[in-house]
C-alpha cells in the first residue's frame, strides 16, 4: 500500500483518492493471487470495469462494494458507521426528568394502624 496517512486524505484531490482506492483493490487482489478476470467474474462485473477501478477511474459505489465483497474486505466500510450521540444539553434534560427518589404509593401502607388523630 502507500504511505498516505489519514490526515493527508483531506488535502488529496478526488482523483488521487480514487487512485488510492484503486491501489488498495489491486493490492488485495494480488495478495489473494487472483487475476482481474477471476475477480471480475466473481464480482459480476466486466474485466474492463475492474481495470477502471484499479486505475482510479470513475466507477459506481455498487461496483466497489461488489469487488470488496469478493475480496472479503467489507470491513473497510466500518468507517461509514453512524453512531448516534446525545448532546450534553439533551442529556441534562433527560436527567432532570429522571426520578431521584422513590416513595410508597397511597393505599400501600396496610400495616399502619388507624388512629383518631
Amino acid at each position: 500500500m502507500t504511505d498516505k496517512s489519514f490526515k493527508e486524505w483531506a488535502s488529496m484531490s478526488d482523483k488521487a483518492l480514487a487512485e488510492h482506492i484503486g491501489t488498495f483493490v489491486r493490492h488485495q487482489r494480488m495478495e489473494q493471487n487472483k487475476t482481474q478476470d477471476e475477480l471480475a467474474t466473481a464480482a459480476g462485473i466486466s474485466r474492463s470495469t475492474l481495470s477502471l477501478l484499479e486505475r482510479g477511474e470513475t466507477v459506481t459505489v455498487t461496483t466497489l462494494i461488489q469487488v470488496l465483497r469478493v475480496l472479503d474486505q467489507l470491513a473497510v466500510l466500518n468507517a461509514f458507521e453512524v453512531r448516534e450521540t446525545i448532546s450534553p444539553l439533551a442529556l441534562a434534560k433527560l436527567q432532570r426528568v429522571k426520578r431521584q427518589r422513590a416513595r410508597s404509593k397511597p393505599g400501600k401502607d396496610e400495616n399502619k394502624e388507624d388512629t383518631d388523630w
